[in-house]
């Protein structure tokens, strides 16, 4: 009995000690030499909001910035993280609204895209970040994309997986939120709210996806675990009302990508209920060397073809300038 009472004082003391590591590391900014391989979770406060972010690879190796999108979180970069960490300075944060980042009152922060993008425009200064290429996924494109607008010097090269910038793009799953757009009702707004129920969910992993035994439960589990939340509701319905604003900025990004000529690659599933392939060859309009990959897959094309895709973006990221 006494040796069993001192086992579990030692451990009890080493799982207090980690306990401890953990919280200073919130405070950390980022370190100054990362572990290979290591994910480390962290949370920077941003204008007084508390923004949860992964980061992983070598400090001084070139960064690379993932923007998740809807209702997912940071958490849809846990297979993908691990396959480009080792030469690549990963970092993937959560939008406001989203996974672990705090959920400030709709009457205190305006959930619009605009303020999405500021508030990513203050992580990346208080994190420091003076040269990154961008990987932008569904609602991380009209973010992302902003930050490229604002930051032209910063962006070394784009990744965009089912994140659209152009009206062709668009199926025909948008009609009843562009009726929203265009009668804002109350009836129109009702009407969307099935889009973050549970069955709203899993129609976005499902559709599209061959082998559905590849989708891990506990992704679309996680990502509704948060869209149940007291809040998320009336958020999630703002959000849908404001993407207006991104398809009226499609020409302005479309002028950035024929003026700055970014280096790109849009990896895409081509079932995705949402975003058609239509939208990942127009990228091509504007950028002729873009390289377009088309997936047998959904909307969420990591879920079933994270490996393929981690191949494609590797040696994507080495033609980029440093």
């Amino acid at each position: 009995m006494k040796k069993l009472k001192i086992a579990f004082t030692i451990i009890m003391t080493g799982l207090l000690g980690r306990t401890e590591i953990m919280a200073q590391s919130n405070t950390i900014k980022t370190s100054p030499a990362l572990e290979v391989g290591v994910v480390h979770h962290r949370k920077v406060n941003v204008n007084g909001l508390g923004v949860f972010y992964r980061e992983s690879g070598p400090a001084g190796a070139p960064t690379i910035l993932l923007l998740h999108g809807y209702p997912t979180s940071s958490h849809m970069f846990r297979n993908l993280i691990p396959l480009l960490n080792k030469k690549y300075h990963v970092i993937a944060p959560d939008l406001p609204g989203f996974g672990n980042t705090d959920l400030p009152d709709p009457k205190t922060y305006t959930y619009t895209f605009e303020n999405l993008a500021k508030t990513m425009q203050g992580f990346i200064d208080e994190l420091g970040l003076k040269r990154f290429a961008i990987y932008v996924f569904d609602y991380g494109a009209p973010t992302g994309y902003r930050l490229a607008l604002a930051n032209p010097e910063k962006i070394t090269g784009i990744i965009s997986q089912n994140g659209n910038a152009y009206v062709e793009g668009l199926s025909t799953g948008w009609n009843p939120i562009q009726k929203y757009w265009e009668n804002d009702t109350q009836e129109n707004r009702d009407a969307l709210r099935t889009f973050y129920s549970k069955e709203g969910t899993k129609f976005q992993y499902f559709t599209g996806v061959t082998d559905t035994s590849l989708l891990a439960p506990e992704a679309y589990i996680l990502d509704q675990y948060f869209l149940d939340r007291p809040a998320s509701a009336e958020i999630q319905l703002d959000l849908l009302k404001d993407y207006k604003t991104n398809v009226d900025l499609y020409p302005s990004f479309q002028k950035y990508f024929r003026t700055n000529k970014p280096k790109l690659l849009a990896v895409w599933g081509n079932k995705d209920p949402f975003f058609l392939p239509i939208g990942a060859e127009a990228y091509k309009k504007d950028i002729p060397d873009a390289i377009v990959k088309f997936y047998d897959t959904g909307h969420f094309a990591l879920e079933t073809h994270g490996q393929e895709i981690g191949i494609e973006i590797l040696k994507f990221l080495s033609t980029l300038p440093k």
